[in-house]
């Protein structure tokens, strides 16, 4: 359960999400020297990102649910980011990719909307105390 109230299948697709960034970093790091280095980022954002949304489900409050998700969304973009430059640079084909690039798109969106949802709430809720 979010702080939202709201079920959400979130945590777990992140979790999937994470296997599949693994497993793409697994193949493409058995390269050397720049292709390792940007594996390592990619990997590192790759993965935080379900972290980051498994710490905003046990969030203490709704401004820490609401950061905590926000850190989620910079690490989803940021993997966008590691992706496109590793189609770029050739390090990987895009064909390899693109799922994984769709699906980080789509999780850094739904992060934005929970986001909005969770900021609109708390400035709903402070104007009814106040």
């Amino acid at each position: 359960m979010s702080w939202e109230g709201v079920r959400s299948d979130l945590p777990e697709r992140t979790f999937k999400f994470a296997v599949r960034i693994t497993k793409v970093c697994q193949c493409v790091e058995k390269q050397t020297g720049i292709t390792r280095r940007l594996v390592g980022q990619l990997f590192d954002a790759g993965t935080s990102v379900g972290a980051n949304v498994e710490e905003a489900q046990g969030a203490q409050s709704r401004p820490d649910f609401i950061h905590k998700d926000n850190v989620a969304m910079k690490e989803a973009r940021e993997t966008i980011y590691w992706l496109r430059l590793l189609i770029a640079s050739e390090c990987v084909t895009e064909k390899r990719v693109t799922p994984i690039l769709g699906e980080a798109r789509e999780i850094a969106l739904i992060l934005g909307k929970i986001i909005v949802t969770a900021k609109k709430n708390l400035k709903d809720e402070a104007s009814r105390k106040g």
